[in-house]
């Protein structure tokens, strides 16, 4: 059986199962599939929906993009030079440890309540997880690769962009997968802290009107993004690193 049609499936049980349950259950304390699809269509027609997904996917775009032109290299450069990595790597394992929700208040502080400082929460929980897994992916390269651009006396540069970096996209590609979903939940949560505005702005008023079934649409748009971002970054992985599939075994 293919493997899209499982998932079909498998997404066809869980909402039918949920559809058939769902309705005996008080509509306060939960919902079901076609009470959700309902308030989808009539946030659709009334235009707020889209002005909500606007509002929320412009930090989420600078705040991902930052972290991936950052994270990246930053990376590469921590897990290819000794003394960069003794330097910045201690900084960077705490970073990724450290509840950066307790940091929004002061981020409040620094940059107000607008367009910026949500870009700056989605920017702090997207960044650690490409760093750290470019860094691993660089230290997982064969030191018999390196030796053989040493060989041909290649300088550092020519070694990290001709080697290094080729070898490390897999692992670049799984940070970045990573990522998205920091990067949808700290959208969420700079709405939740700021100004309450885009689909976390929907979350909270229809939770507050005791309004379940428009609560939970964008908590499902939220989660079709992720999955049509992840579905997207594996496409680029396929498209720039096509061996590793090959070389993994994987039939997609």
């Amino acid at each position: 059986m293919p493997r899209w049609s499982i998932t079909l499936l498998s997404l066809a049980m869980l909402i039918g199962l949920w559809e058939f349950f769902g309705r005996d259950i008080n509509p306060v304390f939960g919902s079901y599939p076609s009470a959700i699809a309902a308030a989808f269509v009539e946030l659709v027609r009334s235009g707020q929906l889209g002005a909500a997904l606007y509002e929320s996917l412009r930090p989420f775009v600078v705040g991902y993009g930052l972290a991936i032109l950052i994270g990246v290299p930053l990376g590469l450069i921590i897990g290819r030079f000794r003394v960069v990595e003794a330097a910045l790597g201690i900084y960077v394992t705490a970073g990724y440890a450290m509840p950066l929700v307790a940091l929004v208040p002061l981020l409040i502080l620094w940059l107000g309540l607008g367009f910026a400082v949500k870009a700056a929460v989605v920017f702090l929980m997207s960044l650690f997880p490409i760093i750290i897994n470019t860094w691993l992916g660089v230290n997982a390269v064969p030191k018999s690769l390196i030796d053989v651009g040493r060989a041909f006396v290649a300088p550092d540069t020519v070694i990290l962009r001709r080697i290094v970096l080729p070898a490390t996209l897999p692992y670049i590609m799984a940070g970045i997968r990573l990522a998205v979903g920091r990067a949808v939940v700290a959208m969420v949560i700079a709405e939740f802290f700021t100004t309450i505005s885009g689909l976390g702005a929907i979350i909270i008023n229809s939770a507050n009107n005791f309004d379940t079934a428009t609560m939970f649409v964008p908590i499902v748009v939220l989660m079709v993004l992720a999955i049509g971002l992840n579905s997207l970054i594996g496409w680029v992985e396929r498209t720039v690193a096509p061996w590793q599939a090959e070389i993994a075994g994987r039939d997609d």
